[in-house]
């Protein structure tokens, strides 16, 4: 497998996308950029991407905070996020470079490009698919799903899949019914799938914490990454 750091300019920031794939043959291959939680491009974020280029995919993990940063706590790892999700249209032009990079990629194939994202990485993904960008899919898992304030929607033409905890304490449930209504406003053609007794967090091994509602689930850990295969193989 090959694996590689690109370093790209994205909002203001230098940026290091995390590189995987086979070099199986010549010919181009889909690309899936994963957009990370909010710690930064960590390991989990990259492991995500060698999973997927051992199927035959380009994986590319991304950098939304520059320079490869990650939050050593809660706190410092909040204090990275907060100005992405205070200024969208920062968020947007951060995760835009990032698929033109990918885009740009000769051994892409710039038709079939889809984003997912996990917990702030999902919120970057559906604001990829917000911004009307040109990829095919966007999916979010136990992402966060309000809509920027400050900025206005585009047509949004790739489909949307989004992976939720049905207890997770960060996105309510008046959150989920108003990202139901703006998907169907918009028109998207979106789906969602809601495990119960989830809470946020659910992919990722680490998360132990109760009280913050951040709890790992093997069982939908595992259900969510086939619907994501099963949705990937549909858009591709």
């Amino acid at each position: 497998m090959n694996i590689s750091t690109i370093k790209y300019e994205a909002g203001g920031v230098v940026a290091h996308g995390y590189v995987a794939y086979k070099e199986d043959n010549a010919d181009p291959k889909p690309a899936i950029l994963i957009a990370h939680d909010w710690t930064g491009l960590n390991e989990n974020a990259q492991k995500r991407a060698q999973a997927l280029a051992e199927m035959g995919y380009v994986g590319f993990a991304l950098d939304m905070y520059g320079d490869a940063k990650q939050g050593s706590d809660n706190e410092d790892k909040m204090k990275l996020m907060s100005p992405l999700l205070e200024k969208r249209s920062l968020l947007r032009d951060r995760v835009q470079a990032a698929y033109q990079t990918v885009k740009d990629m000769d051994n892409v194939d710039s038709d079939k490009i889809a984003i997912i994202g996990y917990c702030f990485g999902g919120l970057c993904a559906l604001d990829l698919a917000r911004s009307g960008c040109d990829i095919q899919g966007a999916i979010s898992f136990h992402g966060l799903l309000n809509a920027p304030s400050d900025l206005e929607n585009e047509k949004i033409t790739a489909k949307v899949l989004v992976l939720h905890g049905h207890d997770d304490p960060m996105v309510p449930p008046e959150q989920v019914l108003h990202f139901q209504k703006e998907m169907t406003a918009s028109k998207a053609d979106w789906q969602m799938h809601i495990y119960g007794n989830t809470q946020h967090a659910f992919t990722t091994p680490q998360a132990n914490n109760p009280k913050l509602g951040t709890i790992y689930s093997e069982t939908a850990d595992k259900r969510s990454w086939l619907a994501m295969l099963n949705f990937l193989q549909e858009i591709f």
